[in-house]
């Protein structure tokens, strides 16, 4: 059997734009001589619809799209993802479905049986779990489908293993020569090394050829890099599609050939590709064409400007220089140089007289050579938010915000100020990565000025300023960070692993007291295990 794999970029609810990419790949499929064609865990609605689901009119759209699909089929099937009703009484109504349709007609169903509660997911609260698990036969061979989590049944999560069945076997006992997987699984950092071995494990321990085809994309907050793939009976990887855009491959499942050598990319390309596609498709899916950018002359800003200009061309995306009393005349020729470099539109709009005007119309006294509170420094960030807003609004652009994980995590970020934005590009992203990914971006031509990588990190807030007046150096805050969010480590654990009782203690409360800023930041684009935003749900108000 020749099973060709579409991954394809969907967009949730463009039922008619799904439909054309589907029907595409279908006849590409028939035209290469494909029996059956593989989309997409719910190419058909797009992945997560989240609460659209609750939406009866969302939900007819996608079986009436389903059905307009199954009527361009022929002889070969096409197995698509879908949403499909529960008619039992009991239950959510729903189930998050797989169909094989051929010959005009949808010939048989398989809802997903493994639905995830954990980090960015939430798929039990809409969907039912499949009672059962069968097979069908087609074109010789006799087929069982899972649907994305049905594969990682043998995972272990912190250790445990928190399903109780495996689809896999089931389908197995029940006759299955070859396992079909429609997936939706979100890039993060070391994830597809967990799905090769994942789908591997089970093609080995179940004598059974895998198939498997990821979504790509940017859908909000997450992205879906794709890479699908095909493991031969003996566990190997057969056929590896891109990572990060459309593409599509065919293998025969009797001539499974073993790759020699897996593509294998290096993190700053994996963070590269997710953030470029991601901001792309976040514009695009949102229907923003341009984007704006404050820069400061530092790094954060810096790294965004580059991978703007990478998603959506240089001509679209604005710089806007906003100096201030304390900003160092080195700073503005930095931002100048860098928007030199990358060739992208710059204004400049100095905020010393708006900023003047605050600090009279609030009573500060004095002039600027005295010491400057945090309420004066947040006035500062706060006006360059409304300038970046009203030039947004002015020329509909999308206003990025600069801020990184390290920095949204302890709270160095002003709400309404350098918080403002429609998309946070970096904010999950430590400072120490954003450096690699700079290096990394300059690996062929110096666009991010040397001077920008060297110059000790500052918010120029007040005369003289670092980031170290205020924080602890970033390769100890990252780690600790890490540590405390990723690996889920206690304030004690992480002290006895050897880090200063002091600073832990402090990078601890920061983190934990600003919740509240985290909870009204601009949505931002996950890369790591532990994202803020809806991977993290903890409260505001509560004793540490």
């Amino acid at each position: 059997m020749k099973i060709a794999v579409a991954q394809i970029n969907t967009t949730v609810g463009d039922f008619e734009g799904n439909k054309a990419r589907i029907l595409e790949r279908i006849r590409w499929a028939e035209a290469s001589g494909s029996d059956l064609v593989l989309f997409p865990e719910l190419a058909v609605c797009g992945y997560p619809p989240r609460d659209l689901l609750e939406k009866p009119s969302f939900v007819q759209k996608n079986l009436q799209t389903v059905e307009e699909i199954a009527s361009h089929t022929g002889r070969v099937g096409a197995v698509v993802g879908y949403v499909s009703v529960n008619e039992s009484a009991e239950g959510k109504g729903l189930f998050n479905s797989a169909g094989i349709m051929h010959d005009g007609k949808v010939r048989f169903v398989q809802h997903k049986t493994l639905l995830p509660e954990y980090d960015v997911f939430d798929e039990a609260r809409h969907f039912d779990p499949a009672n059962r698990q069968e097979v069908y036969p087609f074109s010789g061979s006799t087929l069982g489908l899972t649907l994305c989590e049905d594969l990682w049944s043998l995972h272990r999560f912190g250790g445990r293993r928190i399903y109780q069945i495996d689809p896999v076997e089931k389908l197995s006992a029940a006759g299955a020569d070859i396992i079909l997987n429609l997936s939706a699984s979100p890039f993060t950092l070391g994830k597809q090394t967990i799905r090769r071995g994942l789908v591997c494990d089970e093609a080995r321990a179940f004598g059974l050829p895998v198939v498997y085809c990821n979504m790509v994309g940017g859908n909000d907050e997450l992205v879906f890099d794709g890479r699908s793939f095909a493991a031969d009976a003996a566990g190997r990887v057969a056929s590896e599609a891109g990572a990060f855009e459309e593409d599509s491959f065919i293998v025969d499942i009797e001539k499974l050939v073993p790759l020699k050598k897996l593509p294998i990319l290096d993190d700053e390309e994996l963070v590269r590709r997710a953030l470029i596609l991601g901001l792309r498709d976040y514009m695009r899916k949102c229907g923003f064409e341009r984007a704006v950018i404050g820069l400061s002359g530092g790094i954060d800003s810096a790294v965004v400007a580059a991978l703007a200009c990478e998603a959506i061309g240089n001509g679209k995306v604005m710089g806007v220089m906003m100096p201030s009393p304390y900003t160092h005349p080195r700073s503005v020729e930095d931002a100048e140089k860098l928007a030199s470099n990358l060739g992208i539109i710059t204004c400049k709009v100095p905020i010393g007289g708006i900023y003047d005007s605050y600090r009279r119309a609030l009573g500060y006294a004095g002039g600027l050579e005295k010491k400057v509170s945090i309420a004066e420094e947040n006035i500062q960030a706060r006006i360059r938010g409304n300038i970046l807003m009203a030039i947004s609004n002015r020329e509909g652009a999308l206003v990025l915000s600069t801020g990184n994980k390290s920095e949204l995590s302890v709270g160095y970020c002003t709400l309404y100020g350098d918080m403002a934005g429609g998309l946070a590009l970096i904010s999950d992203i430590p400072k120490c990565m954003v450096y690699s990914l700079a290096r990394y971006i300059n690996r062929k031509a110096a666009v991010i000025p040397e001077e920008i990588l060297t110059r000790p990190p500052t918010a120029e807030l007040k005369p003289d300023q670092t980031d170290q007046d205020s924080l602890p150096p970033y390769d100890v805050l990252d780690q600790i960070m890490k540590n405390y969010i990723e690996e889920k480590m206690s304030a004690e654990a992480i002290i006895a692993a050897g880090f200063d009782r002091s600073e832990v203690e402090r990078i601890v409360g920061m983190i934990d007291r600003n919740e509240y800023k985290r909870r009204q930041a601009a949505p931002g684009i996950k890369i790591t295990s532990k994202a803020f935003g809806l991977g993290r749900r903890f409260p505001i108000a509560w004793k540490p």
